[in-house]
């Protein structure tokens, strides 16, 4: 018990001191997980439009499809994204595998269906009389998407968050397709991983404890937007 209070002290002091490797590991987890969101709310926000606003055959079964895919396991996508990205694979020629633009592929597909799923969620949850408004006054369908995108934009939101969350949590594909490389790829997941087997449990309990905290200010903020 001694020894775990001993190593808490020290985590604390390791990040009041900024120590250099503590925040250049939380610096490269939020880059590459702010970019997988950045990324994935581009293509996810229009799609997940397209699908909300369009009648098509099969529409009910793709929806149950994405979020089936809320649960995807990590190590699965790790696995696709390493075999796309391998030097056999279809894309080995662009030399992505272990490194971050590599982990941004591989979150921004992880993220991609509960992002998609939420966000079409979000745009039926408008009323109709907004859309049924919108176009009685001559809107086009563009202004109509607009316009519902503005009345959702909080639960739209709290999507992104929700994928910022996941996608900062994840350990399987960071793994897997960064291979965890100090001074490069190793993020606050793996770095946790990997020392805590090497022992250095300050370490791990520093990270550890920059992890919890930052996945507590968004939980705050996703409340903070869903109360609103």
């Amino acid at each position: 018990m001694d020894e775990i209070s001993a190593g808490f002290i020290r985590a604390i002091q390791l990040i009041v001191t900024l120590d250099p490797q503590v925040v250049e590991i939380t610096a490269r987890s939020l880059s590459i997980s702010l970019t997988s969101v950045f990324i994935a709310s581009l293509i996810d926000i229009p799609i997940g439009g397209i699908i909300q606003f369009h009648n098509f055959r099969g529409k009910r079964a793709l929806i149950n499809l994405i979020q089936t895919f809320y649960s995807l396991p990590t190590v699965t996508v790790g696995l696709l994204v390493f075999l796309l990205l391998s030097r056999s694979g279809p894309l080995g020629s662009l030399g992505l595998l272990f490194s971050p633009e590599g982990m941004i592929i591989g979150q921004t597909i992880l993220i991609t269906p509960i992002m998609l799923g939420l966000t079409i969620s979000a745009l039926g949850g408008v009323s109709v009389q907004i859309k049924e408004t919108a176009m009685s006054l001559g809107a086009t369908d563009l202004q109509v998407i607009f316009t519902i995108l503005k009345e959702a934009k909080a639960a739209v939101i709290a999507a992104i968050l929700l994928g910022f969350g996941r996608a900062l949590s994840e350990v399987g594909v960071a793994m897997m397709i960064g291979g965890n490389i100090r001074g490069y790829t190793r993020v606050l997941t793996t770095a946790i991983s990997l020392e805590t087997s090497m022992g250095d449990l300050e370490l791990s309990m520093a990270l550890g404890i920059i992890l919890i905290s930052i996945s507590l200010a968004v939980n705050l903020l996703l409340n903070r937007i869903q109360g609103r």
